[in-house]
């Protein structure tokens, strides 16, 4: 299967070699035109509104990440400099068909048109020779058109001999510079020129365009997969088809490529694995999150790759927390699994457990050993997800209370004058005692919460009453257990109705709990189901003979409200009075 509905192929003639029994699809499917350039269409529409009013630059640099489209652009604009048609005779963005230059530009051999690689040829001379023919006239074409490509290569020298011609180019000359390392060129060569940064190309728009090939290819590859390649080209276009090229051979001929072949071929851990693992690092589960990296261990997941997973999900769990699980690109069932637990932890949490593994990455790749030092990363970062922060944790021995994930602090072993270490101790000490003699807020185990409505009644003894309505009315439930709760929240739901659950939760059970949020599948809430329950009372009683009969008999009567009166009670037997003793 095609990873969604196919995309209608751009009208572009693919470029094949000459007796080459294969071309690569990097090549192959090389844009022909303007609108074939995918991810760029702010840099196209610039260009197009230039040209549609004569305002031409005589100096263009192009920069971004390998494989965005830096040359073939370049390459396009030199076509579109030199347009000719028999009806065209002016520059051009309308390339879909060929002109009387395309061909010979497009296979590199114009007289007018010279492609220079800055990367082998760095010196004054190399560029005083290519500007020795700047000042004559094109041959055949409209203008001159000097492409130089990683114009970043070039010696001070020979930015410094190109410095005057760019400022005062003669009118039929023009240059087009690309560049991957955009802060090594001179600020005197950027200010001379019309700078065009090339984006990296969006996961989502990669695809489409991986689909067409597809297609075009006769291909069937999984849309998982497809999202993988396109994830792991990191923006790159020429990358993404590169790996598609690689990715069409893992099975037979007429067979569908699986994301799990294309995982394997990219040496990526299952991504839904890697979630897991990651909940278990903030719930605070050690063993079980190595148990489970051994497992991607097994499986062929190189350890800094899921060190680098980590990493994403932290970053994806912090950005689902601030706007929201929309933001995260990635399926929709991941993306609420990560915003589970950014609703269930601190932003300073997320933000420091960011810090331990980013510290991780960079051990595991030193480590002799990877797969030990992912352990050990692995233990780090789930005792430190149930530590308190810093100024909470000062807070908490300010105040008396109990610091949650560590002992209680010692003070020093032997006696000692009034230096540092004896003060800490000190404080530690009275830190102890407060904690001794303070009294302990009581806890009532998770596992004592069966139900959701044994939820609702832990939050009325604990008389949370903003909580309690806001529960009520808002949450869904979808499914409970000890620990986890699964529900579609409600029209109006406050945004931190989750933070302040999870909350209160882990203070009066003692444990982490995580919520996760549907987009629909949730039961009535408390409220809605209450309100239904109102209404279908009130058809009810006027549904009744009685209720009508009245309604007939005084027209424009209306019913403002049924209460339900509680039923009278039998009074109880009177004791028999007792015989006053007769006189």
């Amino acid at each position: 299967m095609f990873g969604g509905a196919p995309v209608a192929p751009p009208a572009r003639t693919p470029v094949e070699d000459e007796g080459a029994a294969y071309t690569v699809i990097a090549r192959k499917y090389r844009p022909r035109a303007f609108e074939d350039l995918y991810g760029q269409e702010a840099m196209v529409r610039t260009l197009r509104n230039a040209f549609a009013t004569g305002r031409i630059a005589h100096a263009f640099m192009l920069t971004g990440v390998r494989g965005v489209g830096k040359t073939t652009t370049a390459r396009l604009l030199a076509r579109a400099l030199n347009y000719e048609t028999d009806t065209i005779r002016e520059p051009s963005l309308e390339l879909r068909e060929e002109g009387r230059h395309c061909r010979s530009i497009i296979e590199g051999r114009h007289m007018d048109v010279l492609e220079l690689d800055a990367a082998s040829r760095t010196g004054v001379g190399d560029i005083r020779e290519l500007l020795e023919g700047v000042r004559y006239a094109p041959v055949e074409a409209r203008y001159k058109v000097y492409i130089i490509d990683e114009v970043h290569m070039l010696s001070t020298g020979a930015f410094n001999a190109l410095l005057k011609t760019l400022e005062e180019p003669p009118p039929h000359a023009k240059f087009i510079f690309a560049t991957t390392e955009i802060r090594k060129v001179p600020v005197t060569i950027l200010s001379r020129t019309q700078r065009f940064d090339l984006r990296r190309v969006e996961p989502e728009v990669l695809v489409k365009n991986l689909e067409m090939i597809c297609e075009n290819e006769g291909a069937r590859v999984e849309a998982e997969g497809l999202m993988l390649i396109a994830r792991a080209a990191e923006g790159s276009v020429r990358d993404g088809q590169s790996m598609l090229d690689q990715a069409i051979v893992q099975a037979d001929p007429g067979q569908t490529v699986s994301a799990a072949s294309i995982r394997d071929m990219l040496g990526l851990a299952d991504r839904a694995q890697t979630i897991t693992l990651f909940e278990q690092v903030m719930r605070g589960e050690a063993g079980a999150a190595i148990e489970t990296f051994r497992q991607l261990y097994g499986y062929g997941a190189n350890p800094d790759q899921v060190v680098m997973d980590l990493l994403d999900h932290t970053h994806g769990a912090s950005v689902a927390k601030a706007i929201g699980p929309n933001a995260l690109v990635m399926p929709k069932e991941q993306a609420l699994r990560l915003a589970a637990v950014g609703a269930a932890v601190s932003a300073g949490m997320l933000s420091r457990v960011w810090q331990l593994t980013l510290k991780a990455y960079e051990e595991v790749r030193r480590a002799p050993d990877a797969a030990a030092a992912v352990d050990m990363a692995l233990i780090r970062l789930a005792y430190a997800a149930d530590l308190p922060g810093p100024e909470e944790a000062l807070k908490r021995l300010q105040s008396g209370e109990p610091v949650s994930g560590g002992g209680p602090a010692a003070g020093p072993s032997g006696g000692g004058g009034g230096g540092p270490a004896s003060r800490q101790g000190g404080l530690a000490t009275n830190a102890v005692a407060r904690q001794m003699t303070a009294p302990m807020p009581s806890t009532e185990p998770a596992a004592n919460l069966k139900t959701f409505e044994d939820m609702l009644a832990l939050i009325d003894r604990r008389r949370d009453i903003r909580l309690k309505l806001d529960v009520e009315r808002f949450i869904r439930p979808i499914s409970f257990r000890p620990g986890a709760i699964e529900y579609e929240p409600g029209p109006g739901s406050p945004p931190d109705l989750a933070q302040r659950l999870v909350t209160r939760l882990k203070e009066w059970t003692g444990e982490r709990w995580l919520l996760s949020t549907q987009g629909g599948g949730g039961a009535e809430s408390l409220w809605e189901k209450q309100k239904r329950e109102e209404r279908e009372v009130r058809a009810e009683v006027e549904q009744h003979p009685f209720v009508q009969s009245v309604m007939q008999a005084f027209p424009g009567t209306e019913i403002v409200g049924v209460r339900q009166l509680s039923q009278p009670q039998p009074a109880e037997a009177a004791p028999p009075e007792e015989a006053e003793d007769e006189d």
